[in-house]
């Protein structure tokens, strides 16, 4: 009956869309938003949840979704209003392929038949009862980013294993679209590029890469261990994330309480003023040889001042509304990937090794993380900013005692209601500021971002010492070196299990590694220099 009712709300949509004669990008409306979605099945994850990392919402008009820890993105359920306007908005999308006029119906049921098939933009139509992507597929935009690819596939869809389609001279995903009449079947270590709109159910294997959508009419969407991220580009909106609180005089502070002891064991490193503004409290433990900054060992005019800048931002911080809501707050972490947004978790969160905090291009944009709830990181964690974020744009807003563990790497400035732990060896590129509580500190390196006299912070100095490209890679990775901050540097590559598969001294201001023996997946490095990490990231191996 639902199969019924969906071919006739199809073929009245049909007759109301005119024929498209040229390659042209249908308007996705509010499906846009999404990374995975059905009007009708279960969308679900039988990998490991925190393998799997998708960015954009996720959701079902009817049924289930199973199986995820936390998205970048919001979840949508059965029949919500979201996921019903998705479901209209699909159909429209579909009927707007399913309409236009192909210009090339030359291609065999086997496309990507060989190390290189190069196709350049057009509508191209593809009989046959399964249709597969073989081994190369590559789209030419011959240097215009508008050019659109349309792929209508009648009949089922599926790829060989290392399957790949790639863009060259402009092209750009967000500009490629497959209409799939039938199952959608991916073998692993697939790397695909565009939205899939399929008539039923999409299936994708481990350690796929999709960079655009999947996105299927009636049928089930499943998911294990792969990257979904959305496309960004062809009109969609620059995301800049919440406005940025007003810190007023608390921009000062590397350290402050506005009731509590500050105190610090060992040698501790701060850029920005320290201080504490309780009436009997006192700042100790801190080497004024160590701080560039004041240490304000009691309350007076300046901390009076910074305990009322920091209450007004601690308020606009707890009444600004989220965007999206971390759902599994005690598996935060995992390589979890942001953009600027402002998030919520909703109970005490513990991070786990890595979260990247992405700009997108946009060195304005802003990041807000709302914890109601106490706040501890595994030792050695790391928060990883890429694509031009911030540390000063960085924000945790966390109502609960705070713990940044042994040897951690944390960037941002906490506004935290509740005690403040600095284990050893932590460094903080940001701010450590309290309403109330006491602020500890052991062995840390803190730095505030630029503003308040300091015109270089510990991430600005980081960001630009050097450059690796492209990321997606295939067959190299360049790693190119500021002129000023040429150095002896060590890269190390791991691969998700942690093991390590690459290690090698940098010290040219270009150097070129070859990578095409290293499997399709997601990768992570680090770059040291004197003992210490002093960059870090992901990439994202396209072989």
């Amino acid at each position: 009956m639902k199969t019924k009712l969906l071919n006739t709300l199809t073929a009245s949509i049909l007759l109301l869309i005119p024929a498209i004669t040229f390659a042209q990008a249908p308007a996705l409306g509010t499906t846009a938003n999404y990374a995975l979605f059905t009007g009708d099945g279960e969308v679900k994850n039988v990998g490991i949840t925190y393998l799997t990392h998708i960015t954009g919402n996720v959701g079902t008009n009817n049924g289930p979704v199973n199986g995820f820890g936390n998205v970048n993105g919001v979840m949508t359920h059965t029949s919500d209003a979201l996921s019903m306007q998705a479901k209209a908005d699909l159909l429209v999308a579909h009927g707007l392929l399913q309409n236009t006029t192909p210009t090339d119906n030359t291609l065999a049921v086997m496309i990507g038949s060989g190390p290189g098939q190069v196709l350049t933009a057009n509508v191209y139509s593809i009989t046959g009862a399964v249709i597969t992507l073989d081994q190369n597929l590559i789209l030419d935009a011959q240097g215009d980013a508008n050019s659109v690819f349309i792929f209508k596939l009648q009949g089922a869809f599926s790829t060989n294993t290392n399957a790949k389609v790639k863009l060259i001279n402009g092209a750009l995903a967000c500009n490629v679209f497959w209409k799939v009449d039938g199952l959608v079947d991916m073998a692993a270590g697939t790397s695909m590029k565009g939205t899939i709109i399929s008539a039923v159910a999409i299936n994708m294997g481990v350690n796929d890469t999709l960079e655009g959508r999947a996105l299927s009419l009636a049928g089930a969407i499943t998911v294990g261990e792969d990257l979904v991220y959305k496309p960004v580009g062809c009109g969609s909106p620059t995301l800049t994330g919440p406005s940025a609180p007003t810190l007023a005089s608390a921009a000062c502070y590397a350290l402050f309480t506005s009731s509590g002891q500050v105190t610090n064991t060992g040698s501790t490193h701060v850029t920005g003023d320290i201080g504490t503004n309780g009436a009997t409290d006192s700042v100790s433990g801190y080497n004024a040889l160590l701080v560039t900054g004041s240490i304000h060992h009691y309350s007076d005019g300046s901390t009076a001042t910074c305990a009322v800048d920091l209450g007004n931002a601690y308020t606009y911080l707890s009444t600004l509304p989220n965007d999206i809501e971390l759902l599994y707050p005690a598996q935060f972490g995992h390589n979890l990937e942001l953009t600027p947004h402002t998030y919520l978790m909703n109970s005490a969160t513990e991070l786990t090794d890595t979260v990247f905090l992405n700009a997108q291009g946009n060195a304005n944009a802003v990041f807000v993380i709302q914890i109601t709830g106490a706040f501890s990181t595994s030792t050695h964690s790391q928060i990883v900013l890429t694509n031009g974020a911030q540390a000063k744009n960085v924000f945790w807003k966390i109502y609960g005692a705070t713990s940044i563990n042994d040897s951690s790497d944390f960037k941002g400035t906490i506004v935290c209601y509740g005690a403040v732990d600095l284990a050893p060896g932590v460094t903080l590129a940001g701010r450590a500021l309290i309403i109330t509580g006491d602020l500890t500190t052991d062995s840390a390196t803190v730095t505030i971002p630029t503003g308040c006299g300091v015109t270089t912070g510990i991430n600005e100095t980081e960001k630009n010492s050097l450059n690796i490209y492209p990321n997606p890679f295939t067959n190299q990775v360049n790693i190119k070196i500021d002129e000023s901050q040429i150095n002896k540097y060590e890269f190390r590559l791991y691969n998700m299990l942690g093991d390590e598969v690459m290690n090698l001294s940098v010290s040219q201001q270009v150097t070129t590694l070859e990578t095409s023996k290293l499997p399709a997946g997601i990768y992570f490095y680090q770059v040291n220099a004197n003992n210490k990490i002093i960059q870090s990231g992901k990439l994202i191996s396209q072989q």
